[in-house]
């Protein structure tokens, strides 16, 4: 069957309701919901029972960028500073020379084991060399999985800012391999480049995008999650269009976002949640239609033995030799290296070689795919296992709503307290997003003259207000009381 302009949406929406039906069960067997979807869109390719030809790697390459750019940006909302503050040189280091150092050991390997050229085989551990944001974000937060000593933000760190770093590498090396006449040292500025104007273009478009989202006037709130999508694509594009890299910028910028006070913040971020759902399933299901399991078995024995390799070898050499200078318990260590999940961001990423025509560009794919799938199999299945060998997980009573959770969820189990707006409060004829309020705090409701208004960012609080606040402790609701009557002061 063809895609048609007809059959499209039908087509699409069928395979979307599977997918979120089968998702809903898929863990009590075990099964990670991402591969899932990635095994519903093979069942519909041209090799499946859907019979659906699809063979377009350009067309799955931008549906991967986009789907990415929301995973990616979604993953930086929630991403609470204070909580990753003690651990970004940890997280800093996993990222870049983790990546590094995965990529190098990995693509020694495959030079050693297949007829590959260094530059090849380079590229191909370029490729498979970071963590998935999206296989990681969804099967941690699936579990619910509550882990020691800051294990979580550091995981969830890595694997948001990690990808920026394989996207240059993997440019770098396919440079070489496309251009063999150019020397290694040739890529090194481009590197420079890509990582530097990322992250310079990071945080100017966060600061940027905070005074637009805060200071225009919007009819609906509705419209303001769309403000920030436009937003998110400016800052990618934006980045991408002067040489940076814009996977870098989006997530530096969502992270400035997400810990900044905003107008409808509650509102974008349960918006971004969906949404980062929807690229996920989508990702998967397209490049599993783009997959043709009938090619792929001549791969499957080496694409094996990569993967192995990778999980037992290469990616615990990353994680030891990046965090050799910090002070770390080594199960914390082993347990990082284990959550080494690969997924989509890597299948999306050999995409690249296919589009520019080198000779292994089917073989790579293929490897990867492998690589991807027993990653998210045997890793994603195990991670509670491991927790508990390594003694690395909470036990059920020690779990906590962070701010996000709190902000997120429906009917919050959260310390409540009623405050009086005085005449003498600062907080007086104030925006609720000028007030620099706690994070782990909300304003539920205001009670004003007799009636009951839910409140946004741009709600000017008024003398004789009544407001309902939820807070994570007795501690936020001290800081919230300071706030109201004495500003930041």
């Amino acid at each position: 069957m063809n895609l048609t302009i007809e059959n499209i949406l039908l087509i699409g929406s069928i395979l979307l309701l599977i997918s979120i039906v089968a998702g809903k069960t898929s863990y009590k067997f075990g099964v990670p919901t991402l591969l899932l979807f990635l095994a519903i869109g093979m069942l519909a390719g041209s090799d499946g029972i859907g019979g659906i030809f699809f063979n377009d790697p350009s067309l799955a390459q931008f549906i991967g960028i986009v789907s990415l750019n929301f995973i990616l940006f979604s993953g930086g909302l929630d991403t609470n500073w204070a909580t990753v503050k003690p651990i970004l040189r940890e997280g800093v280091a996993l990222s870049t020379l983790g990546v590094l150092f995965t990529a190098v050991s990995l693509g020694t390997f495959v030079w050693y084991v297949t007829d590959f050229t260094i530059y090849e085989s380079m590229l191909l551990g370029s490729i498979v060399s970071s963590t998935d944001a999206a296989a990681v974000f969804s099967i941690l937060r699936s579990k619910n999985l509550a882990l020691k000593t800051n294990l979580r933000p550091t995981l969830e760190l890595e694997s948001g800012s990690n990808d920026p770093m394989a996207y240059v590498l993997t440019l770098a090396f396919l440079t070489l391999v496309v251009n063999q006449d150019q020397s290694l040292a040739s890529v090194i500025p481009m590197f420079l480049l890509q990582m530097a104007l990322g992250g310079v273009g990071g945080f100017a478009f966060g600061h940027l995008s905070k005074q637009i989202i805060n200071r225009i006037k919007l009819d609906f709130e509705g419209l303001y999650p769309v403000l920030v999508i436009a937003l998110m694509f400016i800052t990618f594009s934006a980045t991408d269009a002067v040489g940076g890299n814009g996977f870098l910028a989006i997530y530096i910028c969502a992270v400035y976002l997400g810990n900044q006070d905003l107008i409808h913040k509650r509102t974008i971020l349960k918006m971004f949640d969906g949404l980062a759902w929807l690229m996920q399933i989508v990702l998967f299901l397209t490049l599993g239609l783009l997959v043709f399991p009938s090619q792929m078995m001549p791969y499957a024995g080496i694409g094996l033995l990569v993967s192995l390799f990778l999980i037992v070898v290469a990616r615990p050499v990353g994680v030891l030799l990046s965090l050799m200078f910090f002070r770390m318990k080594m199960r914390r260590r082993l347990y990082i290296s284990w959550v080494g999940l690969r997924g989509a961001v890597p299948i999306v990423f050999a995409t690249y070689p296919l589009l520019a025509g080198i000779d292994k560009a089917t073989a790579i794919f293929n490897i990867v795919f492998f690589i991807s799938v027993s990653s998210v199999l045997i890793q994603g299945t195990t991670l509670s296992l491991f927790a508990k060998w390594l003694k690395v997980a909470l036990p059920e009573q020690a779990k906590k709503l962070n701010a996000t959770d709190l902000l997120l969820a429906d009917n919050p189990k959260a310390e409540m307290q009623e405050f009086t707006i005085t005449p003498d409060c600062y907080a007086v004829e104030k925006e609720i997003v000028q007030l620099g309020f706690p994070k782990n705090a909300i304003i539920a409701m205001i009670k004003r003259e007799g009636n009951y208004l839910l409140p946004n960012g741009s709600t000017k609080l008024e003398t004789g207000d009544s407001l309902i606040v939820l807070a994570d402790g007795p501690g936020v609701l001290d800081a919230v009381a300071k706030t109201l009557k004495g500003g930041n002061a």
